[in-house]
């Protein structure tokens, strides 16, 4: 029973995803994504008490098929500091800058200030990601390679950098569809100056 119902949970989220995107959050309604399914209001209202909290699997699982695979490779990663930061950093400026994601971040944005998904989304998403950078920046700690820090507060630190010249300008509307070498000099930018600042003289060398 439970596979059955974890199927059609996906099913849902799913189809939702589908007419968010063709409608937007404020063009979208329940009984649309319950006419899309095929099934009634009342079993869509059975697994998501309301269209927001819906929207907030969506982004969830957009940003766990998106972003956590990028986590997943530097924490794999065997390659020297500053080129595995360097991937990882690159991927992650091409993604705040795609337009979808943009989209997304504007919704959530908007929806976070009259519920809790927001709050959820972050800390079963984002908040999930820098412990598991910090999980990595701790191991290069350890290796000398990093300043003696509070490692989460490294990896907010490095989040933090790798938007700061991009978010605000995606989600106001001047940045958009940034070409690859735009978006690979932000990256290296911020990423040197983590490593600036947090790098000690034997992984700047490796």
């Amino acid at each position: 029973m439970r596979v059955r119902t974890e199927a059609k949970r996906e099913t849902i989220i799913q189809v939702a995803s589908e007419v968010f995107l063709e409608a937007g959050f404020e063009g979208t309604s329940m009984a649309q994504i319950s006419e899309r399914l095929g099934g009634s209001k009342r079993t869509l209202y059975g697994y998501f008490n309301s269209k927001e909290e819906l929207f907030g699997a969506v982004a969830h699982r957009a940003s766990e098929a998106l972003f956590r695979p990028l986590v997943d490779t530097l924490i794999a990663s065997e390659k020297p500091l500053p080129v595995a930061l360097a991937t990882f950093g690159r991927g992650m400026v091409r993604l705040i800058c795609d337009e979808q994601n943009v989209q997304m971040f504007r919704t959530m944005i908007g929806v976070a200030g009259r519920t809790d998904v927001g709050a959820d989304f972050y800390d079963n998403g984002p908040a999930v990601g820098i412990e598991h950078v910090a999980g990595y920046l701790q191991r290069h700690v350890e290796a000398g390679e990093l300043v003696k820090c509070n490692s989460t507060v490294a990896a907010h630190h490095l989040h933090a950098l790798l938007q700061a010249e991009i978010l605000l300008p995606a989600l106001l509307g001047k940045l958009r569809n940034p070409p690859r070498k735009f978006v690979n000099d932000v990256a290296d930018r911020a990423v040197k100056a983590f490593l600036d600042a947090y790098a000690t003289a034997h992984a700047q060398r490796t």
